[in-house]
């Protein structure tokens, strides 16, 4: 009998299409295989992506439960009506949209139902920590949108809070949006609150990286402070790929308006499904457990890091990512992630505040906890992470069978064989 690929007949799909089937049996082998420290990523429980894998994908389900387009829709609505109010109770908002079908689209609708094109926006750089979606050129956000970016302070490489006043005060947006997706250190929501207040504008958190963390009260909320939360459910938070909003209630129709029918049309309803169950499963003790080992397995791994002579920015983390500077060690981001992609550890190369390298090439690396944590290992086990990092960046090579390529991937082995990615299912 095969392996159970949760939520699918894994057995008819390999009969059908044996070249998909081995896609997913090649991708199952790699998340076993490696270290995962992709800031960004997690490994859904098998309940999430049995949502995902199924019928409700069939449904379409345009508008809102109880006022839809389509007939046929009492078992989704139940479903989606699950998701908001577990929501709601999860982060204590006034009202949740859950048909985001992403980050990026949930934070498009944001922009729909605050901004008119032209008007202006104050968010993060993304060469200091911000992204794509905030304002940058080659977004939709920065096409459509007068965007001002303020970044962090070149002696703390933390948010520049003197610089959000100063740029909110001249610039006079419409919106001010916190959040980014390589920001190691919480965000003092209040004095962002305050400087919105000040100017007249809707404070807006982009809480997509470290929302899981709230979550599982790891991490100050942004909730009480801000008009509305953006964010994702993939990554601290351990859900299906996808999006949510949470906001005041002043702010629900807008919200509800600009996801459908202004940016989306019929949501995804196994998704909303698999966001329900994620949702309940970050509600319990053992979730809460987990968002604080995330935490603490991050910054032990920092700090390890910078022992070996690779730099943590701002000194360390308060969250489940670090954004580390390589120019000590004569290495950039891309050779990095190269030498460490054949030495079986996955990270990716990024800017550092103030890099002198091109973004494709970078000075810095970045890594998250929240794969290895999910996987079960602590503090411990960080430091030996580290090591194998430092081992990889500083003596290796991108070619797999390099002599330090081949020493750290079988560490690498060892430990990932201890702590596996979705353990084998006993057998009866």
């Amino acid at each position: 009998m095969s392996e159970t690929f949760y939520g699918s007949d894994f057995e008819a799909l390999a009969a059908f299409d044996p070249d998909i089937a081995g896609v997913l049996t090649g991708e199952l082998g790699r998340l076993r295989g490696g270290l995962q420290l992709i800031a960004s990523e997690n490994f859904s429980s098998p309940e999430v992506l049995t949502a995902l894998g199924s019928t409700l994908s069939n449904k379409y389900a345009e508008g809102y439960p109880g006022r839809r387009y389509y007939g046929g829709c009492a078992e989704v609505d139940v479903a989606e009506e699950l998701a908001i109010e577990r929501c709601k109770a999860l982060f204590g908002a006034d009202h949740a949209n859950v048909q985001p079908h992403s980050g990026a689209s949930a934070n498009q609708a944001v922009y729909g139902a605050f901004l008119k094109p032209g008007e202006t926006i104050l968010a993060m750089s993304l060469p200091h920590g911000g992204h794509l979606t905030h304002g940058t050129k080659v977004s939709f956000s920065g096409k459509w949108f007068d965007a001002v970016h303020y970044g962090v302070d070149k002696e703390t490489e933390d948010v520049d809070y003197d610089e959000v006043e100063r740029l909110a005060r001249e610039h006079r947006p419409k919106v001010i949006l916190a959040g980014g997706s390589a920001i190691p250190r919480t965000i003092d929501f209040a004095r962002f609150r305050a400087i919105a207040d000040e100017v007249g504008a809707i404070f807006w958190v982009d809480a997509a990286h470290f929302i899981g963390l709230v979550a599982g009260k790891a991490i100050p909320s942004p909730v009480p402070y801000a008009d509305v939360v953006s964010f994702t459910t993939h990554k601290v938070l351990r859900g299906p790929r996808s999006g949510a909003i949470v906001c005041t209630e002043e702010h629900r129709a807008a919200i509800d308006k600009a996801v459908f029918p202004m940016m989306q049309g019929g949501p995804q309803m196994h998704t909303i499904a698999a966001k329900a169950v994620n949702f309940k499963e970050c509600a319990t003790p053992e979730y809460a457990e987990y968002a604080r080992q995330v935490v603490a397995n991050a910054a032990v791994l920092a700090e390890t890091l910078g022992e070996h002579g690779i730099r943590p920015t701002t000194g360390g983390t308060d969250t489940h990512l670090s954004l580390h500077d390589l120019q000590g060690v004569l290495v950039t981001g891309a050779d990095a992630e190269a030498r460490c992609d054949a030495a079986g550890i996955t990270l990716n190369k990024n800017a550092i505040p103030f890099d002198p390298q091109k973004p494709n090439i970078a000075s810095g690396i970045r890594v998250g906890t929240p794969c290895v944590t999910t996987q079960g290992m602590g503090e411990d086990e960080m430091r030996r992470v580290a090591a194998l990092i430092a081992r990889a960046v500083v003596d290796g090579d991108a070619d797999p069978e390099h002599a330090v390529s081949r020493e750290v991937r079988g560490a690498v082995t060892e430990l990932v064989d201890a702590f596996p990615a979705y353990p084998r299912p006993a057998r009866g």
